[in-house]
């Protein structure tokens, strides 16, 4: 067997076992917080605590489906113990690719891994905490007196974690405004220059993403704005790194 094959087939079993590692913590998390504590239960009652507050008084929730009591939040715990492992996770897949980046690599990798982690988590709880109570409360109070909201368990739950994922992938817009201009693709000139077009995009993917409701479409656009403007200011102190020259040049 030749070097490269060895170096293929040792690439191969690091990789299988970081994910090993990575599998198994998300899974052992989630046996604990589906089965032993707080219970799988417990997790959804906290995740429905911003709409069941902005629901009448004695107002209950629906399932729908024959088990669906027991998967819905059976889906909370898991996406609970991924969120908690989600640090274990990329340091996993920091471990496997660190020996092939350069020193500068490295020294830029791991400070973008933490803070895209930390921007991630703090998007959905800014969802969590300040979106949702008022969105819910905007929602229903357009609800007619005649009828009793009861909300469907899965279908809150597919609307929470949409809602999750684009809250905190809002939040990562620092970092890429940062790499663009860190990596010479973009200038800080050229990030303002786009500004408009960076308004009117916000808007546009807030109203694709976010329910029908100028609140929540409003509660999107402008902190996806107002962290490009974050972006572009902390870009200023970044310095874009030298294209390599080229190898060859022209004869006169």
């Amino acid at each position: 067997m030749s070097e490269q094959q060895e170096s293929f087939i040792s690439h191969l079993i690091e990789l299988r076992q970081r994910l090993v590692r990575a599998v198994g913590a998300v899974l052992v998390l989630f046996l604990v917080f589906g089965f032993l504590w707080p219970g799988a239960g417990v997790i959804y009652d906290f995740l429905a605590v911003p709409l069941m507050s902005a629901l009448p008084e004695g107002a209950k929730m629906i399932a729908t489906g024959v088990i669906t009591p027991f998967m819905v939040p059976m889906k909370v715990a898991a996406l609970a113990a991924f969120v908690v492992a989600l640090p274990y996770v990329l340091y996993q897949a920091w471990a496997f690719v660190a020996p092939g980046l350069y020193e500068h690599e490295k020294k830029l990798a791991l400070p973008l891994i933490v803070a895209s982690t930390v921007l991630f988590l703090l998007g959905m709880a800014f969802c969590y905490y300040i979106v949702f109570e008022r969105v819910f409360a905007f929602i229903h109070g357009f609800a007619p007196a005649s009828i009793t909201p009861a909300p469907d368990i899965d279908a809150y739950f597919s609307f929470v974690l949409t809602m999750f994922l684009a809250f905190g992938v809002t939040f990562e817009i620092p970092i890429v405004v940062i790499m663009l201009v860190r990596t010479g693709i973009m200038s800080v000139e050229q990030l303002r220059e786009a500004r408009p077009y960076v308004i009117v995009g916000a808007f546009v993917i807030a109203a694709v993403v976010t329910p029908p409701d100028v609140l929540s479409q409003f509660l999107l656009a402008v902190p996806m704005c107002l962290l490009y403007e974050a972006g572009v200011f902390l870009a200023r102190f970044v310095v874009a790194r030298p294209k390599p020259e080229s190898q060859y040049k022209t004869q006169p």
